[in-house]
């Protein structure tokens, strides 16, 4: 099999993990239907919530008046949160009227929101009477996408963990691929697969409900995102076996995934490289080009996306950066021991937020940038910090090969405007 770099002499597998247990500053689950609804193509997610989830959902969709996206949201009035009126029959209704008019619906997810939390309205209940309802042709599940239980990408995690309790069983050994990936980045990833000899790959989530992957004793799986903790868990109670690697961003973790799902499944080392040499190569070149404006640079990660702790080991391993602060809102050791175990060792390592804490530790850093949610940007560019959206890391396609001179540009782009600015200052 192709050598890998070697690990740091220290990294940060075993270091200290600093707790923070305060005020978070980060969207609710519920952001997670953006992607989620154009990767399931028959599927529809209707929110029990209120209108401020509506006007969420909307605005981080950017959706037009005229079209007709795969998610609504159910509003709860004033008699719903009072107990005046049935919310239960209400939702029936509902339900019955969106299936009514889209009889394209494989798949609907009824997402719980703070407010339904907040009443206790059980909406595991409401789905289970609604798929003896419709099934077979609608199959119903529930999840919460609560800003009072999940942050920002938990939402993704909550709906794939609600839809592994009712795959088929499999006997068969088999390979899944976990994690909601753009479907040409998903077809890249099963296209070098598939030039490896390995066969009967199957993903969840499937981009239709025909195509839903079975489980069984001898599935192994492969995870594409590190948030995706309670997917993890009840794959492993379902029987599956997780194949532990770095997350594939960049051409090391990219690499470094391949090479551990080439292991299991018995594929030749002439026959790895052969598949990756090209590929790898082309990621290097591309990376290359931003490196020349990372190399050196000091970056300071907020608690986000739980993307953290694998960018910052593609930035510090492949694009020369130096971690100060790597803040991620949970560490899964089990999805990212991998990856803490390459991080060079001298950042922080946090886990959960205070942001306020956070924001001083940010400050007196003063790093050349400074990952963050929207809320924080805006003002901490005002007082003199470069700052990258976090969500902007979710939303584009950075997995794999391919994407990898995309992510480093990513980071590289809001170094290079500080630097021009400060030169039309200068000539100014």
């Amino acid at each position: 099999m192709t050598q890998l770099p070697p690990p740091p002499a220290l990294g940060c597998g075993a270091a200290p993990v600093l707790k923070e247990r305060g005020q978070r500053e980060v969207f609710c689950g519920l952001t997670g239907i953006i992607w989620l609804h154009r990767k399931m193509q028959d599927a529809f997610f209707l929110v029990v919530g209120s209108r401020t989830c509506a006007h969420l959902l909307q605005s981080a969709a950017g959706v037009m008046i005229f079209a007709e996206p795969r998610f609504a949201t159910a509003i709860l009035e004033e008699t719903d949160l009072a107990g005046m009126a049935d919310a239960q029959d209400e939702l029936d209704r509902e339900v019955g009227r969106l299936l009514e008019r889209r009889p394209d619906i494989r798949q609907l997810f009824l997402v719980g929101s703070c407010p339904s939390e907040v009443i206790k309205l059980d909406l595991g209940k409401a789905a289970e009477r609604l798929t003896r309802v419709h099934a077979p042709h609608v199959r119903v599940l529930n999840y919460s996408g609560s800003g009072i239980e999940t942050t920002f990408t938990e939402g993704e995690d909550a709906c794939l963990a609600s839809m592994v309790p009712v795959l088929p069983r499999n006997e068969a050994r088999q390979l899944l691929l976990i994690g909601a990936l753009p479907d040409v980045v998903e077809d890249q990833a099963l296209g070098l697969l598939s030039q490896m000899g390995i066969d009967g790959i199957r993903t969840l989530p499937a981009r239709r409900a025909d195509d839903i992957p079975s489980i069984g004793p001898n599935t192994v799986y492969a995870l594409t995102q590190p948030f995706l903790g309670e997917t993890h868990a009840e794959l492993t109670r379902r029987g599956a076996r997780h194949i532990p690697a770095p997350l594939p961003f960049g051409e090391e973790g990219t690499t470094a995934w391949l090479s551990a799902i080439a292991r299991e499944f018995g594929v030749d080392r002439d026959t790895f490289d052969a598949v990756t040499e090209a590929p790898r190569a082309r990621a290097r070149k591309a990376v290359a080009r931003a490196t020349e404006t990372l190399q050196g640079k000091r970056i300071f990660f907020f608690p986000d996306s739980q993307l953290e702790i694998p960018l910052a080991r593609f930035l510090t391993r492949e694009c020369g950066m130096d971690a100060v602060e790597v803040g991620t809102p949970y560490i899964h050791r089990d999805i990212v021991g991998p990856d803490l175990d390459l991080l060079p060792a001298g950042p922080t390592i946090s886990e959960g937020q205070d942001v306020d804490r956070q924001l001083d530790r940010a400050r007196t850093a003063r790093a050349d940038l400074t990952v963050c949610g929207l809320g924080l940007a805006n003002p901490l560019e005002a007082e003199g910090l470069t700052t990258k959206w976090a969500i902007e890391l979710v939303f584009t396609p950075v997995h794999f090969y391919e994407q990898a001179g995309d992510l480093a540009e990513l980071f590289a782009r809001p170094i290079r405007r500080k630097e021009k600015l400060k030169l039309k200052e200068v000539a100014e």
